[in-house]
């Protein structure tokens, strides 16, 4: 038998500040080990699968999903409950049939594969309608709760006020992450989707590559131990939030997800965890201004499974600040905020570079890329600066001097921009 899932939380910072000082900044990592897949019965998993007439035009891309799908279906844990749904301008049911989850055995998994095979394209693309099915299949249950949602268009036939309104409603009900297969379908609406659902999103350019991401994403959805886990942070009297951001495995701003949970306490959604596990989270406080020589604690922060008194609390840490005249002390930077601050300044560099590019304005489009290239080798940031080369020469990496280039393929484009939010972890000390 699996251990519980435990939890250990380590506060970075530089506590150290200068006379009228009130900025404090920390980064907080968050390590879960041990334990194992929670048990079946408590986990679901629903798979959405864009069935709209692009995806038989061309690349063989609805054969390709469909076997990715399968492969998904087939790295379901026997006794989860589970259901694939179709989506094009509306969503229906593939498998089971009836508006409901069924639980996963090697017969029901048989039958969902095949239902599958038989899919046909056609319609339009509506993926608010597809998050509100999900939502209805997951209902009020409790444990893990998962989609994985695959589009390869745009989503023509709803507003974007509409999706809005299905991202809000299911935000907290499930994790859903986000898979554009070829280069037709939308960076933005899909992150809006990830983001508000707390899962990520990629590009699969080539739809053979599928498959193997599919059966990924499962795989790692199964082995999760622990749903609804929340960061909660306490600051004293007279103390603001400037924000809260996971910064690693990748960027995410959980600011304007807070929730009011007690007196100077919010809870911010951190989704489901597994073992083996650690994400970053950066913090940003305002406090008073304390006088030479005065501690405060500025902000307790832990990690918490349910919410307001009743919570379980899983793990906590202490962002201190000490006001001192020693100018040694107060004027070094804590490496990790450095780091992240640098992440979150490539992540903007990147997407305002190529949006510059896309509007024909060169300038600021070489000088933001630049910059951009300038982070990633400074911060070793390896995977980012080979795809930065797919849309630039680069001359001086050191420098950020860069050229962009004539003719730049749409799919490298893409993936660095949706990869601009993966973060390289900085070294700890």
């Amino acid at each position: 038998m699996n251990a519980p899932l435990g939890f250990h939380i380590d506060t970075f910072q530089n506590e150290y500040l200068p006379a009228g000082a009130t900025r404090v900044d920390a980064v907080v990592t968050v390590t879960a080990s041990g334990g194992g897949p929670s048990p079946a019965g408590g986990a679901a998993e629903v798979i959405i699968l864009d069935c709209s007439g692009s995806m038989d035009h061309s690349h063989g891309k609805l054969a390709a999903a469909k076997n990715a799908t399968a492969a998904a279906i087939s790295a379901v844990r026997d006794g989860v409950e589970f259901a694939v749904v179709a989506g094009t301008d509306t969503a229906r049911m593939v498998y089971p049939v009836t508006p409901t989850l069924i639980t996963a055995s090697p017969n029901h998994k048989a039958n969902a594969i095949a239902a599958v095979q038989q899919l046909r394209a056609g319609g339009g693309t509506a993926i608010g309608s597809w998050l509100a099915l999900a939502r209805n299949l997951f209902g009020t249950r409790d444990g893990l709760r998962h989609a994985i949602l695959l589009t390869d268009g745009r989503d023509e036939h709803e507003t974007a006020a509409q999706l809005d309104v299905e991202v809000q409603a299911s935000s907290g009900v499930f994790v859903c992450d986000c898979r554009g297969v070829g280069t037709d379908w939308e960076i933005a609406e899909l992150r809006k989707v990830s983001t508000g659902l707390l899962g990520t999103v990629d590009i699969v350019a080539d739809p053979a590559d599928l498959v193997a991401d599919f059966r990924t994403m499962t795989t790692a959805a199964m082995g999760k131990s622990v749903a609804d886990v929340s960061l909660r942070l306490w600051t004293p009297r007279g103390a603001t939030v400037r924000f809260v951001k996971q910064v690693a495995p990748e960027l995410l701003d959980l600011t304007g997800r807070r929730t009011e949970t007690g007196p100077q306490t919010g809870e911010y959604p951190t989704g489901s965890w597994g073992g083996a596990e650690s994400r970053d989270y950066h913090l940003g406080l305002e406090v008073a201004a304390g006088g030479l020589g005065d501690v405060m604690l500025a902000g307790r922060v832990g990690l918490v499974r349910g919410s307001g008194a009743t919570a379980e609390v899983l793990g906590q840490g202490l962002i201190k600040a000490v006001w001192t005249e020693d100018v040694a002390q107060s004027s070094k930077i804590s490496a990790e905020v450095a780091h992240y601050t640098g992440q979150a300044e490539l992540a903007g560099a990147i997407q305002e570079g190529l949006a510059a590019r896309r509007d024909g304005d060169l300038d600021t489009a070489t000088r933001k890329l630049g910059r951009a290239v300038q982070i990633a080798a400074a911060s070793g940031h390896a995977d980012t600066a080979k795809l930065l080369e797919g849309v630039v020469d680069v001359l001086d990496a050191r420098t950020g001097t860069v050229r962009l280039k004539s003719a730049v393929r749409k799919a490298d484009e893409m993936t660095l921009d949706t990869r601009s939010t993966k973060t390289s972890r900085v070294q700890k000390r």
